[in-house]
Formats: C-alpha cells, sequence, structure tokens
C-alpha cells in the first residue's frame, strides 16, 4: 500500500507539498458561497494534482487518535487577538477545521482496500470530509437553537449573519484593488483601529474581522455609509436592496434598545441610573384575568369581597405570551394585557422589547415596532382633526421607513406594541367606524386605532395592546384573541427585587428584613411599584444613626403611595410637567370624593361599587376606575353584565376613608363620623381627641374588625410627623393650627387599658403610628 503512495507522493516537489500544508492550515469557509477567488483557484488546482497522483477521488481527512479525555468544543466568543490564520469568533463557529497531523485518505484510489480495517474502524477517530461545498453554518450566538416552546426561536434566512455576511462580500468583490484599499481606509478613518488589522489578508479576512470588531449592524450600515463615502451608488443600492430587511431590523433593534436599555424609576439622577438587565424581577402573568386584587389583610385574614384567583398552571412567561395559541390551535394575534397600577406593565413591555433586541428571545419575530397609545394620543393633538394614513404614522415615528412592503410580503411576521391604552383620549366607534382595507388610505386617527385592532389595517401584525383594565375592557371581544394579566410578584420575587435594586448587600439586607416586620406593607409591597417605594424610602431612612429598632409605621407608605399615584395622574393625563405638580382644590375634591365613597362602602363591609355608586357620590367613573391609580375592575356581574369595581386593595379603600375623615376636619372642621352631634362625647366634638373617639367607637362595634385598620390610618395621619410634612406641602392652602394630639394620646392610653385583649394589639398599633418618630 505504501509503496504506490510513495510513487505519488515523490512526483510533487517539496514546494507543492508545502503550499499544501500552508493551505490546509486556513480552513474553507463555512458560508457557502462566501469564498475568495484565490481559495477557489487553489482548490481547483489541487484537484488537478490528485487527479495526476491517480486519486481522482475527494479528499477525507482522519486525525490521529484523540486522547483519553474528547477534545473541547470550538469555543463561539469575543476574540479580538487575532491568530496568524485569522480564525476569528465567525470562522471558528461554522468551519470544518482540519485536525493537526491529520493524515490524508484517497477516497477514490485503489488503494483504499488495502488499508488495515482497525484503521478504518478505529472509533476514535475523526472524519471530515473537505468537500467543494461546506455544509451549512451552524447557527451564532452560542448556538442558539429553537426550543420546544419556540424560544428563543430561528432567525429569518435574511436576517441571518451569513446572509448579511455573503451580502457585503458580494458588493465588495466587485471593486478593484485600489478602490477597495480606498474603502478599507474609508472604512477605518474616524475608528481606533488600526488599519494594518483591516489591511492585511484577503477580502474574505477583512469582512470576518469587520464582523467581530463592530458586530453585524454596525459592519452593515459601515459598509453602506463607507460606499457612499467614495460614490459607489450602484453598490449602496444593491446592498440595500439585498439586506432591505436586516437594515430595518437593526434599526428598531438599536431603537429599542437605546430606549429600554436603562431604566427610569421616580426622578431620574445623573450616574445613579439601573440597567434594565440587572434589576429586572419578572412578575406572574396569567391566562386568567379576574382584575387582579390580592386578598390577604393584616387584620381580617382576607379580603371581604369574594374575588378569584387564577391558579397556579395558567401562568405563562412574559416571553412566551405570543406562543399562546386559541381555542382553535392557532397561533393568537392580538393579545391584551392588563393589570392593577403599579403592578409593572410598562417595565414588561421594555424587557419584552429589550430581550427581543438582544436576541434573547423571540427572535422568530422580523420585526418588533412599539407605538404606543400616548404618543398616537401627541399626535391626535398636534394635527388636530387632520386625516392620516399608516404610512404617514410610521414616518412620524420611524423617519426611515419610506414604504410599508415589508411589513406587507407574505410571510412578515412582525410585532406591533401598544401600551398606554387608557392614555389615548380619542372615540372609538366600534361599530361604526369606516373600514379600511390597506395601509395608505387616509383617515382620523380614532378611525385608524379601530382598524389597527380590527386587523385591517397591519393585516399581518400581531398586536399586544396594555392598558389599565377598565379602559381596555371597552375592546369588543371578537377582537381579541387572548387577555392575560400581571399579577405582581410573589414573596421570593420581593426579596430578589430589593436585593437586585440596591447596590449595597448589607443595605439591601436590612431592607429585606425590616419591611417583613410590617405586614401590610409586606403584603402591598406584592405590586412592583410599591415594592420600589420600599426601597426608596428605606434606602434614605437607612442612611440615618440608629434607624430600624423600631418598626416601620404603615401611614407614610401609604401617604406617598397615595401622592405618587395622583403625580402620575396629574403627569400621564392632563401632562403636568414635573415642576407642574402644585396641586389645586380639583386635587383636593378629587381625593376627598373617592375617600367619602370608600368611607360609606367601610360601613357596610365591602369594597366593590357599581356605576351607580360613583354617580352617588357624583364621582366620574374614568376619574376613579382609570385615572386614580387607587381602583380598578372586577369582571362583569353573573347574567347581568353589571360592571363592577372596587379598591386595588382593601387597605388602600381603609387609607382612603381615614384620609377623607382626617382632611375634612384639618381643612373644614367637620367631624363626619359624627356629623350630627348625635353621640355623646366625653372630648369636644370637633378636635382631635373627639374624632378619634368617635373612631374608637366604630371599631369597637364591629365584630368583623373592618374598622381596625381605618383607626390605625386616623391615628398616624395626626402624627406631626404626617400632617406637617407630608399634608401642609400637598395641600398649601390655610388651615387651622392643629392642636390637642396630647388628648389623643391620652385616649388611646386609657382605651388601651380597659379594652379587651383582642383590641390590645391593634390599639398599641395605633399608639405607636401617633408617636412614633422614626421614618
Amino acid at each position: 500500500m505504501n509503496s504506490e503512495n510513495d510513487q505519488a507522493a515523490g512526483s510533487d516537489t517539496e514546494e507543492e507539498e508545502e503550499e499544501k500544508k500552508k493551505k490546509h492550515l486556513r480552513p474553507p469557509s463555512s458560508y457557502g458561497s462566501m469564498k475568495s477567488e484565490s481559495i477557489e483557484d487553489e482548490e481547483e488546482e489541487e484537484e488537478e494534482e490528485e487527479e495526476k497522483a491517480g486519486g481522482g477521488g475527494e479528499g477525507v481527512f482522519v486525525a490521529p487518535p484523540a486522547p483519553l479525555d474528547p477534545p473541547a468544543p470550538p469555543v463561539v466568543g469575543s476574540q479580538m487577538m487575532y491568530s496568524m490564520y485569522t480564525e476569528t469568533h465567525y470562522t471558528e463557529a461554522t468551519e470544518m477545521t482540519r485536525p493537526p497531523d491529520a493524515m490524508v485518505i484517497e477516497t477514490g484510489g485503489a488503494d483504499l482496500e488495502d488499508m488495515m480495517d482497525d484503521e478504518l474502524d478505529d472509533e476514535d477517530e475523526i472524519l471530515t470530509t473537505c468537500s467543494p461545498e461546506p455544509p451549512e453554518p451552524l447557527e451564532m450566538e452560542g448556538l442558539i437553537q429553537e426550543d420546544e416552546d419556540g424560544q428563543p426561536g430561528k432567525l429569518h434566512p435574511e436576517l441571518s449573519l451569513p446572509h448579511i455576511f455573503r451580502s457585503i462580500q458580494k458588493v465588495l468583490t466587485g471593486l478593484n484593488s485600489d478602490e477597495l484599499l480606498n474603502f478599507k481606509t474609508s472604512f477605518t478613518k474616524w475608528e481606533d483601529v488600526k488599519l494594518p488589522l483591516f489591511l492585511d489578508g484577503d477580502l474574505l479576512d477583512f469582512v470576518d474581522k469587520i464582523f467581530e470588531v463592530y458586530g453585524q449592524s454596525k459592519a452593515l450600515s459601515k459598509t453602506i455609509s463607507t460606499l457612499e463615502s467614495i460614490n459607489k451608488v450602484e453598490e449602496v443600492e444593491e446592498l440595500q436592496r439585498v439586506c432591505d430587511k436586516a437594515i430595518f431590523c437593526f434599526y428598531l433593534k438599536g431603537r429599542l434598545h437605546r430606549k429600554f436599555l436603562v431604566i427610569r424609576e421616580g426622578v431620574i439622577q445623573a450616574g445613579k441610573q439601573n440597567l434594565l438587565n440587572n434589576i429586572y424581577v419578572e412578575p406572574q402573568i396569567s391566562t386568567c384575568a379576574y382584575g387582579g386584587v390580592d386578598l390577604t389583610h393584616e387584620t381580617l385574614g382576607k379580603s371581604p369581597a369574594p374575588f378569584d384567583v387564577p391558579s397556579e398552571d395558567t401562568f405563562v412567561p412574559l416571553n412566551n405570551l405570543f406562543r399562546l395559541q386559541k381555542e382553535d390551535g392557532s397561533l393568537a394575534r392580538t393579545v391584551v394585557t392588563t393589570g392593577l397600577p403599579g403592578v409593572g406593565m410598562s417595565v414588561s413591555v421594555a424587557k419584552f422589547a429589550l430581550d427581543w433586541a438582544e436576541e434573547k428571545a423571540n427572535r422568530d419575530l422580523h420585526y418588533v415596532i412599539k407605538l404606543s397609545f400616548r404618543a398616537l394620543r401627541l399626535v391626535l393633538e398636534r394635527s388636530g382633526h387632520e386625516d392620516r394614513s399608516m404610512l404617514d404614522i410610521m414616518q412620524y415615528f420611524h423617519f426611515p421607513v419610506k414604504d410599508l412592503k415589508l411589513l406587507e410580503e407574505d410571510g412578515a411576521k412582525f410585532l406591533v406594541i401598544m401600551d398606554c391604552f387608557d392614555c389615548y383620549e380619542g372615540t372609538l366607534d366600534w361599530k361604526n367606524a369606516p373600514v379600511i382595507n390597506d395601509n395608505y388610505t387616509k383617515a382620523s386617527m380614532d378611525v385608524l386605532v379601530v382598524n389597527i385592532i380590527r386587523g385591517n389595517v397591519l393585516r399581518g401584525a400581531r398586536l399586544w395592546i396594555l392598558g389599565r383594565r377598565a379602559a381596555v375592557s371597552q375592546i369588543p371581544s371578537e377582537f381579541v384573541d387572548i387577555v392575560t394579566e400581571l399579577r405582581g410578584f410573589t414573596d421570593e420575587m420581593k426579596d430578589d427585587y430589593l436585593t437586585r435594586r440596591l447596590t449595597d448587600a448589607r443595605m439591601a439586607e436590612n431592607i429585606v428584613r425590616h419591611y417583613k416586620r410590617a405586614p401590610t406593607i409586606r403584603i402591598l409591597a406584592r405590586h412592583p411599584f410599591f415594592c420600589w417605594v420600599v426601597g426608596k424610602v428605606f434606602s434614605y431612612s437607612f442612611r440615618l444613626v440608629d434607624y430600624g429598632s423600631n418598626r416601620p409605621r404603615i401611614t407614610p407608605f401609604l401617604i406617598n403611595y397615595v401622592t405618587i399615584m395622583t403625580n402620575r395622574r396629574l403627569k400621564f393625563y392632563y401632562r403636568r410637567r414635573d415642576n407642574e405638580m402644585k396641586w389645586t382644590v380639583t386635587e383636593y375634591k378629587h381625593l376627598t370624593g373617592i375617600g367619602k365613597m370608600a368611607l360609606k362602602l367601610l360601613e357596610v363591609n365591602t369594597s366593590v361599587f357599581t356605576e351607580k355608586d360613583l354617580k352617588d357620590f357624583d364621582l366620574d367613573l374614568r376619574e376613579v376606575v382609570v385615572r386614580s391609580g387607587l381602583c380598578t375592575e372586577l369582571n362583569p356581574e353573573g347574567l347581568s353584565g353589571r360592571r363592577r369595581f372596587c379598591f386595588a386593595h382593601f387597605t388602600i379603600q381603609e387609607f382612603m376613608a381615614a384620609l377623607y375623615t382626617f382632611l375634612t376636619f384639618y381643612r373644614e372642621s367637620r367631624n363626619v363620623l359624627n356629623a350630627g352631634g348625635s353621640s355623646k362625647l366625653k372630648y369636644r366634638n370637633v378636635s382631635p381627641a373627639g374624632l378619634v373617639e368617635c373612631a374608637l367607637a366604630l371599631t369597637m362595634r364591629s365584630e368583623a374588625g373592618h374598622y381596625d385598620l381605618f383607626l390605625r390610618y386616623l391615628c398616624g395621619l395626626f402624627s406631626p410627623h404626617c400632617y406637617k410634612s407630608f399634608l401642609r406641602t400637598l395641600f398649601p392652602q390655610q388651615a387651622p393650627k392643629m392642636e390637642g394630639e396630647g388628648e389623643v394620646v391620652q385616649l388611646l392610653e386609657q382605651t388601651l387599658q380597659n379594652a379587651p385583649g383582642i383590641n390590645t394589639r391593634n390599639l398599641d398599633e395605633c399608639l405607636r403610628e401617633l408617636t412614633q418618630e422614626s421614618d
């Protein structure tokens, strides 16, 4: 066997053998057509030499026996140091590299049968073919593939790395040597990259290096801009034509990445911004939307109103919302997500979009377009009654869009995120709005919105509509495939969020331990927004000396909660600036109106109200249920279909009732608990002690205990820390000077001595809310 091979090998010169070794050290490209002409010429010469040598067949490389430990897989990662053979981040992961010292077997020769059987059957040897056409490339980014749930999904071929790589290489192949040198020089002109790094090697090396250094998006955009700078118009048009999907996709990903990379919580402070991926904790999302109200309560055990609660098997991951199926088995087109105010809808949108932009999930979606209802409202206000087409709207928000052909192509798979539905102020006539069947017909904004949700405009789009429940419930059910609901955090999620949000691990540990000492705060922290308030308040408080020895009071937290929700109402719905948040008589009437209704509902031990109740208290449904942030809508009542509403939590109703009671006394000198003066009081009727005495009487008579927290909040509001620091700031109008807090303390102490054992704990808490100062 070896004698004939030696004769064939002897016909080659030593120089040709050296050329073969150098060639095999650089493996062929794995991108199919991404091969330079020099490599193709060398392959043709090699095939001719092999035919002359008597083989005529295709070469197969056989590796020597592997060591005991299996070889490590190729590393897919950023490799900034270049080897002499330019096996970079892209070629390493996709090419079939010949193992060093591999032996060549001529499969077409007659000497193959002379080989020993043990050499052919050895399981430790690796056979790799060296065919002219390499196999299909592997997926990049850690070899991501589609799993059983379709996550993270598979990229469209024209959005994949091989297509963009081949397109750039093909366009640059048409440049002559001088033009290519000019292109390379211009490409690195304004970059802090050494030019020799890109001048070495052939065209394939250059394209490979720019992808490794800049990534796909910037490599493509810089190639187009550089071609424009050297006046290669035809090449620019060709590259834009073959990569039009990738260009639009990269634009959307860049826009979403810049918008949602940093989370904006509260007042933004320079240098103190948090990355969304670092602090995000995914809340529970259920496919059963019952209203999202938590039943747990500190003193009652559970809420007095019977609410439905979804089971754990209805929970779905955020990034799988558009893997949900309708009853007929087809994928959902329109998904509506709702939840209580502050449950995290905006942050969930940001995380979903950021994961798509970073190709961590939903890679099978070609495009994700954010089209907020709040932004549409601004267009409506600025343009008045001017008619616009869907193309006009897209160009208004996405100026690079020249037409919608990419979105109208067969098989185009894209998602339109339309959040803040409750912020839209237009009138949506679902029955009588004219039908629009294309993206170019001009119509009013209201008509366009109706036709988008109907599915007549942007026909191929999947829609994700988010908003507060009382607003999105007005969308007809025939236009909605699935309704989901954000449920908030579990106990473990609360701790995880606070730990992630605070960079000081010791402070985070102290805050997690401290907030659990107040059961009401622990219950309300189920809402991500309230959990943020906990972290914000306690992170400031723990900087004070000796803070944390006493349990936290709950009244300041509820004041903060109502204050922020009211300011958000002014900002989102009335477009007040941050420096225009001064409250007026309107805000006073708004809060006292809700508080008056809360007190009347508390008297009958319920938290559910209807449209009739709102009219009885002269309250606007939209102001209370949608904009206030304090209430939500429940499922319709039985067969009657009557709309039902309730407070976001029963303890919020208790606080609003106490706030109304205190404000009417503080600003109007009225005792609403003894309006007619029918009850005989130990203290003067219109005095802090007289008001608390009436509240104590209600609490003692209540067998259900539904006045316990009402009394606690009322005592907390009489604390100088609360009404001087908080309420005077919110309501700066003249109010009578508060006197008589000492009488309230004396009343509580006397009642505590004579109270039944069941009320002792609550009276202790009332006294602590009134006297404790460490907050």
